[in-house]
């Protein structure tokens, strides 16, 4: 193979030695960092002989060391060194003094760079060690029940034969004792003639013998023996009664095939169960990710809205916000706007998700999923209208409502339009929630904890998914937030924390799972922060109520 190989490419020898890509017989010493290209020393020359001064020569074993910077698009010549961290582009220095980026912030690009480096690191890390072997694993579960299938249906239709078999057995048996039956009475029957048979051949024989007794008298002169005789005839007229036995019927009942399906036995339906791969419930420490000492303002996205007051994304190409109007609108990072959904009915919806297809679900008196430019009506509810909702791993629907007199408050999650639980009450038979119609946004924690901002009751409430109360937060003592704690937004991310927004002290709580304070988010310029959430990256987007920005901040390393 290798012979075959050296002979048909120039560029291996028996050393697989690389080859300068000009020449194509040379071995290589040096490479152009900016075309990507093997060369030898003598063909240096002819490949920056067109003059292009972008041309960058290095040792072969320095290759793709080189950092190759993006050409400005609006600036001809420029290249972009700077990365505005309003709009999220790479800009030349030409273009951080001209209007467009006027006030805006800008990092070296370069830093941007070795930031997505070692995300990029990280995540083939966890590619190669982590998700990979494990869907492996999956593949290798599912194979197995591939391969068992046949010899496991076989098992069931040999059950089902046996069964059939017994059923033939039982038949038989019940068919035997019939007959069995039969043959009894049928010698009962053939008694019961035989005996009124005997009697009625007596009576025979005795008109027999009378009749010659009269025959012989009849012939007869003597005097004594006619005037003796004494008639019988009055005992022959009354007839015996004639005995009739009917032949026994066989009923048969009729075959009502569905009962008969019934009796014969149940098939059960297929149980699919999804058992939570602990690779989403449990984070291996390869992923632990620590908090930023100063939290990152990256971009701000002007929606429009006069009062902003969620928004909800996947990533940040597409991240949808609602607020105070009939729309909800989507838009990318840069703040273009891509999409706009009018409600149903022209009504302005309490809250927004987003499901792990990217589909928007929005809450007004029912709960809606639109698919494909199509709106659904999924949830719809009597006595209760929702406030709030959330996705959950599993695909469900968490949704905060409250009662249609405004008094009481509950937690219901919904498979597709079905209720699934409701949480109420805690274990001594008290509300978990305050009993009002006020806003309680809620998310599932990746613990799959149950966590509610109760805005009326200024505390953070948290369930476990069976919906028992693990723990109350209700803010942290602080000199400089002196306002009452009235948490609004709430959300989570890959580490677990839990992050709310303190709307009256401008800032964001970040918990762990267990509610201990960790930090504040407080250094952004946050202005009446309301709505939040975190993306697939853990970027976390916050809503400006009367601004009606949404604040794109980085607050984990």
């Amino acid at each position: 193979f290798l012979l075959t190989r050296n002979a048909m490419d120039p560029h291996s020898d028996a050393q697989d030695v690389p080859r300068c890509d000009l020449c194509e017989t040379a071995i290589v010493h040096n490479y152009c960092d900016f075309c990507h290209v093997n060369l030898c020393t003598s063909c240096i020359g002819k490949h920056i002989s067109d003059g292009y001064d972008k041309h960058k020569i290095v040792p072969f074993q320095e290759r793709r060391s080189t950092l190759i910077y993006p050409k400005c698009g609006i600036h001809q010549n420029k290249t972009c060194e700077l990365q505005c961290k309003d709009c999220n582009i790479s800009v030349c220095s030409t273009c951080t003094a001209s209007n467009r980026h006027k006030g805006h912030n800008f990092v070296e690009v370069t830093e941007v760079y070795n930031e997505k480096k070692e995300i990029i690191k990280k995540d083939t890390k966890e590619l190669e060690n982590l998700f990979s072997p494990t869907y492996e694993e999956i593949a290798r579960d599912l194979e197995k029940q591939l391969a068992n299938l046949d010899g496991g249906y076989e098992k069931l239709t040999t059950t089902l034969s046996k069964q059939g078999e017994q059923w033939h057995r039982d038949i038989d048996f019940v068919i035997n004792k019939m007959k069995s039956e039969i043959d009894e009475i049928k010698v009962k029957h053939r008694d019961i003639l035989r005996k009124h048979l005997d009697e009625i051949k007596q009576i025979q024989s005795l008109i027999k013998q009378t009749f010659l007794a009269l025959r012989k008298i009849e012939k007869s002169t003597d005097i004594s023996s006619t005037n003796e005789y004494s008639s019988k005839i009055r005992e022959f007229r009354k007839f015996p009664p004639k005995v009739q036995v009917t032949l026994p019927t066989f009923i048969p009942k009729p075959i009502d095939r569905k009962q008969l399906y019934s009796w014969y036995g149940q098939i059960t339906p297929l149980s699919i169960s999804t058992k939570e791969n602990e690779l989403s419930l449990n984070q291996p420490n390869t992923s632990a990710r620590d908090l930023l000492d100063k939290p990152e303002h990256v971009a701000t996205i002007q929606t429009g809205y006069l009062n902003l007051c969620s928004v909800s994304c996947l990533n940040e190409d597409k991240i949808w916000a609602s607020g105070t109007a009939k729309d909800i609108n989507c838009f990318n990072i840069k703040g273009v706007l891509l999409q706009t959904v009018k409600t149903a009915f022209g009504m302005i919806p309490h809250d927004i998700a987003i499901d792990s297809d990217g589909n928007l679900l929005y809450a007004f008196w029912t709960v809606s999923i639109v698919k494909n430019g199509q709106t659904e009506v999924l949830v719809t509810m009597q006595g209760w209208a929702p406030s709030n909702l959330c996705v959950t791993s599993t695909g469900d629907i968490l949704v905060t409502v409250f009662s249609d007199d405004g008094t009481q408050s509950k937690v219901v999650r919904y498979s597709g339009s079905s209720e699934k639980q409701s949480i109420q009450y805690d274990r001594d038979g008290k509300p978990l929630y305050s009993g009002n119609a006020r806003t309680k946004y809620i998310t599932e924690n990746r613990n799959q904890d149950i966590c509610v901002a109760d805005f009326e009751a200024g505390a953070v409430v948290v369930v476990n998914k069976d919906g028992e109360l693990r723990w109350r937060y209700s803010g942290h003592p602080s000199v400089t937030k002196n306002k009452p704690f009235k948490p609004r937004g709430i959300t989570r991310d890959s580490q677990r924390h839990i992050l709310t927004t303190d709307l009256y002290n401008n800032c964001i709580h970040i918990l762990n799972q267990d509610g201990q304070f960790l930090r504040y988010i407080d250094n952004c310029d946050l202005q009446d922060p309301f709505g939040l959430c975190v993306d697939d990256n853990d970027n976390l987007f916050v809503c400006e109520c009367t601004k009606g920005n949404v604040k794109k901040i980085k607050y984990l390393r």
